[in-house]
């Protein structure tokens, strides 16, 4: 536990250096004066009595190093819409000094939260863009990405957790796991980040942390364990045990800034304790190799492991993403949210600890691991895109090598070499400017041209990142400017959101003439028409929302079709023989396939690019309801042709014909969109 709790607990107060230092004296002779089974400490629990020191009188960071490399982490903080995220950072933000008071979510108070910085966002009480921020827990550095929750803005999810090393994922200790938590937890899978969970709101009405891990092993199908015991529920909520190290701990003071440890607790308490260490040292002991032989060497369950072993054990599970660590607490009435920051540190990866690859575009895009030394080649990815008042804002995640105001880097996706104008670190929408970055660190760089997931690298290096997974977009209407003369600001507003945001879509309907937006819901379209009223001053019209369903078959269909046309002429002659069977639409794959698998040239092989063209005309537009057609595979096994008659388009248009007479024999349905 020393290294935990450290030597001394300092509550440092941010007035003057007198202040300081009888603040210090008067909470050591505090300390001294504690009985033994109980600490007590200030402000900054854990890791973290030193991180309003650390705020006070830092400079701006120097560039990584391996040894500083160790000690940073960079999380994300994702969940349900309301799970409490944007709560639990603000609190975070507080404790570890980063700010100097505790706002709230919809700006009540009339600031609202730190990471919730667009008005917009304070009006309706919801994140709609991610937002980046640093501090420091102790010694240690820690990048925090705080995302939406909607479904809506799913994107913003999805491009934090491609550059991210480790992830929190929030879940209400009353709804449990929701829609947006299953599609948040595909995500982290995607991308393969180790996460922690922190079931949140113990203190409302009906609050069953244990119904949500049970939820977590069922529903998400996850390895996880509670790492802390709840002491009290709802309004009788008071803190949590540790699990780890067999000690109460409460939050006290008003801001939940006073912290006492203790190893006294009710029998009743240590019992429930007992049994629930007993399930976390067996869970993690079923998939760590090391604590397993212990186990078995050690008499388990009569003889249990030492804190530091069962740490230094979880940690390996959780990296290797064979365990889940659950956190308890409640972020709005300041409970667990300090506990929480020393699992980041004790559990999640730093940088050197998750391997990151790139194609290495000289040698066939094989793909590279990418080493966090600041003197290996540099190797960047641009994960976001904002338009600030000096020029578009590029966040980008550098996995390898180290880069300064002034040097010259390649544009690997645009073949531009550009020199980096201004580097800096962002605190939701302030920002800290800075003259270096090292590896393993998040930035953004100023007034520099690029779209989101471009790849930036040193001149001699020819490496190129994966980019990241764009959902479709499931919604769309027609929209329009009620003012022609605001045309150009219309135009303007929408490359800036295409460029921004890769589920928002433009087009022009050829039939209407009509421009039509597309995006991940009508919540979201909505906010880029207010967004358009309020940054472009363009009032704009929207038409009926337009929902992106898709068309599949559920069953097997054998099909023989002859397409026959005669004129003055040489006519049209084409017959196509073969089935139509569904595929599977699970998943982000809903691609068509179309099989030639005819035999002795029965259709003669010109033209069987036109079997195929004629079957993706078919599935652009579906015979139910006019949407496109998903998961079907078109197979083509016999057929005839003319010497004469016979062409491109006349096996073109009788494929077409096929499939559209088989479709509706395959018991067709629609289907909606799955986020």
């Amino acid at each position: 536990m020393a290294s935990r709790l450290g030597l001394f607990r300092f509550a440092f107060q941010r007035s003057t250096s007198t202040a300081f230092a009888s603040t210090t004296s008067n909470h050591v002779s505090s300390f001294s004066r504690l009985s033994p089974p109980t600490t007590t400490f200030l402000r900054h629990g854990g890791r973290a009595g030193l991180g309003g020191f650390v705020r006070m009188f830092a400079s701006s960071p120097a560039p990584s190093t391996i040894s500083s490399i160790s000690h940073l982490r960079n999380i994300g903080i994702s969940a349900h819409i309301d799970s409490g995220k944007t709560t639990l950072t603000e609190r975070i933000l507080y404790y570890t000094g980063k700010i100097s008071d505790i706002h709230e979510v919809k700006g009540k108070d009339g600031v609202g939260a730190k990471m919730d910085s667009m008005e917009l966002e304070r009006e309706k009480g919801i994140t709609i863009q991610s937002a980046a921020t640093h501090c420091h827990w102790g010694d240690y550095r820690i990048n925090i990405i705080d995302t939406p929750g909607h479904v809506d803005f799913t994107i913003e999810v999805e491009r934090a957790l491609r550059v991210l090393d480790g992830a929190v994922l929030v879940m209400c200790a009353v709804s449990g796991v929701q829609s947006q938590t299953i599609t948040v937890d595909r995500q982290m899978n995607r991308y393969k980040v180790p996460r922690l969970v922190f079931i949140n709101k113990l203190d409302r009405a009906g609050s069953n942390p244990w119904k949500v891990v049970e939820q977590l092993r069922e529903k998400l199908k996850l390895n996880a364990a509670a790492m802390q015991l709840p002491i009290g529920l709802e309004s009788q909520h008071k803190g949590i045990v540790d699990l780890v190290t067999c000690e109460a701990v409460y939050f006290t003071g008003e801001k939940g800034d006073k912290i006492v440890r203790t190893t006294d607790m009710p029998d009743k308490m240590k019992q429930d304790m007992e049994a629930r260490r007993l399930v976390l040292v067996d869970t993690v002991g079923n998939v760590d190799e090391e604590l397993g032989e212990w186990m078995i060497m050690n008499d388990f369950p009569n003889q249990l492991p030492p804190p530091e072993l069962l740490k230094n054990a979880i940690r390996r599970a959780t990296i290797s993403r064979k365990f889940v660590p659950v956190f308890m607490g409640a972020a709005y009435k300041n409970s667990g949210v300090q506990s929480l920051l020393d699992g980041v540190i004790d559990y999640l990866p730093n940088p050197t600890q998750k391997d990151n690859f790139a194609l290495d575009l000289a040698n066939g895009e094989v793909p590279t691991l990418l080493v966090p030394e600041p003197k290996k080649p540099f190797v960047a990815l641009a994960f976001k895109l904002e338009e600030g008042k000096f020029g578009q804002l590029t966040y980008i995640r550098v996995y390898q090598g180290s880069i300064k105001r002034g040097d010259t880097i390649k544009n690997v996706n645009l073949d531009r070499v550009i020199k980096v104008p201004r580097l800096v670190k962002m605190h939701a929408n302030e920002m800290e400017e800075i003259n270096e970055i090292g590896p393993g660190e998040i930035c953004s760089m100023f007034g520099v041209d690029c779209f989101s997931g471009n790849t930036f690298t040193s001149q001699g290096a020819r490496m190129s990142m994966t980019s990241m997974f764009v959902p479709e977009p499931v919604m769309s209407l027609s929209i329009t400017t009620k003012n022609k003369d605001h045309s150009t600001n219309f135009s303007k507003a929408l490359a800036r959101f295409q460029k921004e945001d890769p589920t928002f879509r433009v087009k022009m309907d050829p039939e209407s003439n009509q421009t039509i937006i597309s995006g991940m819901g009508e919540l979201h379209l909505d906010i880029y028409v207010e967004r358009m009223r309020r940054e472009y001053n363009v009032d704009a019209v929207t038409g009926k929302p337009n929902v992106a369903y898709r068309e599949t078959i559920s069953s097997f269909t054998e099909f023989q079709h002859t397409h026959k046309k005669q004129t003055g002429g040489a006519g049209q002659y084409a017959k196509v023989c073969g089935n139509l069977d569904s595929l599977s639409v699970e998943g982000d794959n809903h691609a068509n396939q179309f099989s030639n698998e005819t035999i002795g040239g029965s259709i003669p092989p010109q033209f069987m690019e036109a079997c195929r063209k004629g079957f993706v005309d078919a599935c652009e537009k579906g015979p139910l309801v006019g949407q496109p057609v998903v998961g079907v595979k078109m197979v083509v096994n016999d057929g005839g042709a003319h010497s004469v008659d016979s062409s491109d388009l006349a096996f073109r248009t009788a494929t077409a014909h096929a499939f559209r007479d088989a479709f509706q024999k395959s018991g067709p349905i629609v289907l909606e969109p799955i986020m």
